[in-house]
């Protein structure tokens, strides 16, 4: 896109949206355009995507909970209000309330605490694999590291960061460094690597859903035709674990580099703004995991019996999903499929409750 083009798209956009522009004062204009306002802006931008991402997370987790027939112990508040971190409270309790009415996650008590099971030889799995069972205590961190990016960036987005600052009331001019974009830096790079943990949880309950060794229930890589002719969602799974090993690289974080220039005056900087473009690409990186797991998911609840003892949540997912990709038997490329979910989920929230 040209100059040209980009100033009357951003003309376009002020008169579609009745804004006006603004009119700049003194020293105004450095402030619009220094690093860390920059930084700042992308980084609000990164946590709006990184709520909602967050969200269809808790969603995809509930969701291969009760198709996985799992047990309701590992998200509930009497296990999980023992340990002392809020975020992991609050990743239970939101999945107690998406799971509300559905009759497919079971209770412990029902199944294993029986005197006698029949069997000579147990063969009920007492435990569910990590990416399962342990979502309250791995999306935890995630959510508390999100809301503390927040704080932090709105208090940059309040503050002053301009050089030198001038004091009207004592009338001076102080001279300092609130332009540094550290907090913003450090806070992308804590983002970018939680949104990275994320994402690799997303990748592992994929992987569980595909691989029949794992599940036992479902036919690998969630095939609905025939076995060795076609390929179902194998050739997705690819692209979703080369980009989630993107995300881990790209998370590696950029607080802790720095190159000096402006003839060593600036011998220290943040890096923020770099920090916050790769957190932007993590992010969307995530997104693209999250909608190769999505249709996964619901190309996995095709083959059960028993759709209708899911979750109203779960179901609302499935249907809003389910309108914008068929289920498929044929083996043909995925990508417009993939594209087509993964701009839905970044611009639409998680259906209410």
């Amino acid at each position: 896109m040209t100059n040209a083009q980009l100033i009357l798209v951003l003309v376009n956009l002020l008169i579609e949206e009745k804004l006006k522009p603004i009119s700049v004062h003194i020293r105004e204009g450095l402030s619009l355009i220094n690093g860390t306002s920059v930084m700042t802006g992308i980084g609000m931008v990164n946590l709006i995507r990184a709520y909602r991402l967050f969200d269809w997370a808790i969603a995809a987790s509930c969701m291969v909970n009760e198709m996985a027939d799992s047990y309701d112990d590992s998200f509930s508040i009497a296990l999980n209000k023992t340990k002392l971190h809020y975020g992991q409270q609050e990743v239970a309790q939101s999945m107690c309330t998406f799971l509300q009415g559905s009759r497919m996650i079971r209770k412990r008590h029902d199944t294993l605490y029986k005197e006698d099971t029949g069997e000579e030889v147990f063969k009920e799995r007492v435990q569910e694999y990590y990416s399962l069972r342990c979502v309250p205590q791995i999306l935890g961190p995630v959510l508390d590291t999100i809301r503390t990016a927040e704080t932090i960036l709105l208090n940059e987005a309040n503050s002053v960061n301009d050089n030198p600052v001038v004091d009207t009331e004592v009338g001076t001019v102080l001279h300092g460094g609130n332009f540094h974009g550290d907090y913003v830096s450090l806070e992308m790079d804590k983002l970018k690597i939680s949104i990275t943990r994320l994402t690799m949880l997303m990748e592992r309950q994929l992987n569980f859903l595909v691989n029949p060794r794992l599940n036992e229930k479902f036919p690998p890589f969630v095939n609905l035709g025939v076995l060795g002719l076609n390929l179902g969602m194998q050739a997705a799974q690819f692209t979703a674990t080369s980009t989630t090993a993107e995300s881990q690289t790209l998370c590696f974080p950029n607080y802790i580099h720095s190159i000096p220039n402006n003839n060593d005056n600036q011998d220290i900087v943040s890096m923020g703004t770099n920090s916050a473009q790769l957190c932007k690409k993590v992010i969307e990186n995530g997104f693209e995991v999250m909608s190769i797991y999505m249709i996964c998911l619901i190309q996995a609840m095709e083959t059960l019996s028993n759709k209708a003892d899911m979750s109203l949540r779960g179901k609302q997912v499935y249907v809003q999903l389910r309108a914008l990709v068929p289920a498929f038997v044929s083996d043909l490329p995925k990508y417009r499929e993939i594209t087509l979910v993964k701009d839905y989920l970044m611009n639409h929230d998680l259906p209410p409750a």
